[in-house]
């Protein structure tokens, strides 16, 4: 039986006695495993009333108008999945300078390293179906490593700023939420501008939340190794113990 190897530079040192005994290898910590769900869950209820919000439903005609909050409900859905999002991304933080090699690894891009971006390239060669077999990797791949810090990292990032600062129009001068982001409104001049790049910011998430979801199932199938159910259990299982 032959399996095929891990990229060495993506082995945390803690790791390496493990792969010699073993197929299956514990990456993700509870804490990334929650968060990664909870973040799933706050982004697609984030994306569909954001959506409304932007492109309000039609007012309902039964009854008084005194008697409708449709739109109420919307709104107020969206304000709490955005402070789920926000307060989950600061715990994301603190637990990628807690955590261990694999929680960190969203937050930084080693741009230096040109042996990553040689691996980059053979990742979107994979993807293109251009390379005939993958490789193993413990963690992300650099190619998803890439992804995650400008979708994820920088993206959810953008889009709590942004949205703290429309959400300080409503709030007022006085308000915590001013007071941190009202800057903003300022700096890009009005509020409809700020709408719009607020927007613009929902619809590169949701780009990602595709691309994302299918990369993970085609690797779950065609890379042999586990993918989905590593950030449900944690470990990441190499299924090549089979004969050739």
């Amino acid at each position: 039986m032959t399996q095929s190897p891990i990229a060495a530079h993506d082995v945390a040192p803690e790791d390496v006695a493990t792969i010699s005994r073993q197929t299956s290898i514990y990456v993700y910590e509870a804490p990334v495993r929650m968060w990664h769900w909870i973040n799933a869950a706050a982004i697609l209820t984030l994306c569909l009333t954001g959506y409304f919000i932007g492109s309000p439903p039609p007012s309902m005609q039964i009854g008084e108008a005194t008697d409708q909050f449709v739109f109420g409900y919307i709104r107020f859905a969206h304000f709490a999945a955005g402070w789920v999002l926000a307060i989950g991304f600061l715990g994301r933080v603190y637990w990628a300078l807690v955590g261990n090699h694999h929680a960190r690894q969203m937050f930084y891009v080693p741009v230096w390293s040109a042996h990553f971006w040689a691996e980059v390239w053979f990742e979107i060669r994979w993807y293109l179906f251009l390379a005939r077999e993958p490789k193993k990797y413990v963690g992300h791949n650099p190619l998803a490593q890439l992804a995650m810090f400008f979708f994820i990292t920088l993206g959810v990032g953008f889009m709590i700023v942004t949205g703290f600062a429309l959400y300080a129009e409503g709030a007022q001068e006085g308000s915590l939420p001013h007071d941190l982001f009202g800057w903003l409104i300022a700096w890009v001049q009005n509020t409809q501008r700020l709408h719009t790049l607020h927007h613009l910011g929902m619809w590169w998430i949701v780009i990602f939340m595709i691309v994302h979801i299918y990369v993970a199932i085609r690797e779950d199938i065609m890379s042999r190794q586990s993918i989905v159910s590593t950030m449900i259990s944690g470990h990441r299982t190499f299924k090549d113990d089979r004969p050739d």
